[in-house]
């Protein structure tokens, strides 16, 4: 993906709002879990992947690759 930078207000409560086209580029869904991290003066978000990529589900959670993939799905790859 490329970089893209833009300016968001922060709200009443704290909050900033992603934009839908970076969230869909993501593949991020209604609460997806993210990681939010200060270094210096910069705040970086970034996006955790807490389930599987093929069937979503969140247990028995192994790392191929770099990416999180359920014992299920692992096995049947196999």
């Amino acid at each position: 993906m490329k970089n893209t930078v833009i300016t968001k207000n922060i709200d009443d409560l704290g909050r900033i709002v992603l934009p839908k086209d970076i969230r869909k580029k993501l593949g991020m869904e209604i609460r997806s879990s993210v990681d939010v991290r200060v270094e210096d003066e910069k705040i970086i978000i970034t996006k955790v992947q807490d389930s599987c990529i093929f069937c979503h589900s969140k247990l028995n959670l192994t790392d191929f690759k770099g990416k999180k993939i359920c014992h299920n799905c692992l096995s049947e790859i196999k």
